[in-house]
């Protein structure tokens, strides 16, 4: 079975071998048959398509299993990208290799890959999250257990939701923090912009076309951790031999005054 990258936008964006691979398989397993087919439509390709989404991805890999027994070759696609980097994939890629047979990555595309590119930040190491959890507590939560990351933190979000996922990150990560908006990448509306997380919300609402189209948010890494008062080390050393590593920064910014940010910094180097 091969895994295919397809364009996230421009229809030119797809390998030589992609399409060679496309061609020649004896089915592509797509996420959406009918969005496939256009695609396949516009490189000229006539191939058998089966639907292989998020809802039937266990069935669906049961079939791609008895078709690859039989001597077919299948490719395997999502909607845009790189299959698998959130985009269904990785159940039917896990069925396929416990059943003996090869999987075979055919690289390209990938919006995270792209608009890291893009964003200009020195440090080469990222943290891809993709999407954070639609609901606020869920979302705030999970931004704090990424907030004293020092690597850049990689986002996608919806257009429906990017304004409070944006208003959400300025409170939890911090005004400061260089935010890289990447909208729309490749198509014809794209838009890149490199801004302060706290700006970001007014660039949102100051025009309603900035609120259209699928977004990639790269985040800078946290910066380092001020030096911290001997005597909050020790507080945060003490709760540290009680507590996990969010409960005792917090306890220990209440009882000492320190950033509950650093705190929770070096906490992680200590349990390192």
């Amino acid at each position: 079975m091969y895994v295919v990258a397809t364009p996230i936008g421009n229809l030119q964006d797809i390998t030589l071998r992609a399409l060679a691979v496309l061609r020649a398989v004896d089915v592509v397993a797509a996420e959406d048959t009918r969005h496939t087919a256009q695609l396949l439509s516009a490189h000229g390709i006539n191939a058998r398509l089966m639907a292989a989404h998020e809802h039937n991805e266990a069935r669906a890999a049961a079939q791609i299993v008895d078709r690859l027994a039989a001597g077919e070759q299948v490719a395997f696609v999502s909607d845009a990208g790189t299959p698998g980097i959130s985009d269904p994939g990785a159940r039917l890629v896990a069925q396929v290799r416990a059943a003996g047979h090869p999987v075979v990555p055919v690289p390209g595309p990938s919006a995270m890959a792209a608009a890291m590119s893009v964003a200009g930040f020195a440090d080469t190491a990222f943290h891809f999250v993709g999407f954070l959890p639609p609901k606020r507590g869920a979302r705030q939560s999970r931004l704090q257990a990424l907030a004293a990351a020092p690597e850049a933190l990689v986002f996608y979000e919806a257009p429906h939701r990017v304004q409070e996922s944006i208003d959400d990150m300025a409170a939890v990560l911090g005004a400061a923090r260089e935010l890289v908006i990447a909208r729309e990448l490749t198509k014809r509306f794209e838009q890149i912009v490199r801004l302060p997380l706290g700006e970001a919300g007014a660039w949102l609402r100051a025009d309603d076309n900035h609120l259209r189209g699928e977004f990639v948010l790269v985040v800078a890494g946290a910066p380092p951790p001020e030096g911290l008062d001997p005597a909050a080390e020790r507080v945060l050393a003490l709760l540290l031999d009680e507590l996990p590593v969010k409960s005792a920064a917090r306890l220990a910014a209440a009882i000492c005054g320190a950033p509950r940010n650093a705190l929770y910094a070096r906490a992680l180097e200590l349990k390192r």
